[in-house]
């Protein structure tokens, strides 16, 4: 969640870290990905490795849009970057059948917005509301990395 943060930041500010900074956040879809493969093998962790990547690119995307104030580009970012996480949604649900879909995609939406309100303050200088904005989000990705541990213990208890 950090390097989301981080990453939003330094694309908001122009920060120079950026190519610093986005390589190490892609590092967190690799990571995850890798995180399913002792349980759902290689090729489902590259693959939901490989949508966590998009979902990344697509949100920095999207932060480049709204700065440069291209409403166009920022919508259709938007649309994707949901399309996108109904990609990870079913992706997900159709490799664990204990993870119950609608509640995961509701929390996955949840954290979509709130991402995306997390840059919206920190483009419109409002940092205080930035800050307020963290903890709900870290709380929200926790739940939903708690929702999918769960899940995979139902699934693999033998293995826990």
């Amino acid at each position: 969640m950090a390097w989301t943060i981080i990453t939003i930041r330094s694309l908001v500010y122009g920060l120079p870290d950026i190519d610093a900074v986005l390589p190490r956040l892609l590092q967190n879809a690799q990571d995850m990905g890798d995180a399913l493969k002792p349980f759902y093998g290689a090729a489902a962790g590259d693959a939901y490795g490989q949508l966590i990547k998009e979902h990344l690119v697509i949100a920095a995307d999207l932060v480049k849009a709204a700065k440069a104030g291209d409403q166009a580009a920022a919508a259709a970012a938007e649309k994707k970057w949901y399309a996108n996480g109904d990609q990870i949604v079913e992706f997900l649900s159709r490799l664990n059948p204990y993870l119950p879909k609608e509640e995961f995609r509701k929390m996955f939406y949840q954290h979509l917005a709130l991402t995306k309100a997390e840059a919206v303050t920190l483009l419109q200088k409002d940092y205080k509301q930035s800050v307020q904005l963290y903890d709900p989000i870290e709380k929200g990705a926790l739940a939903m990395a708690d929702m999918l541990s769960t899940a995979i213990i139902k699934q693999f208890p033998q293995m826990f």
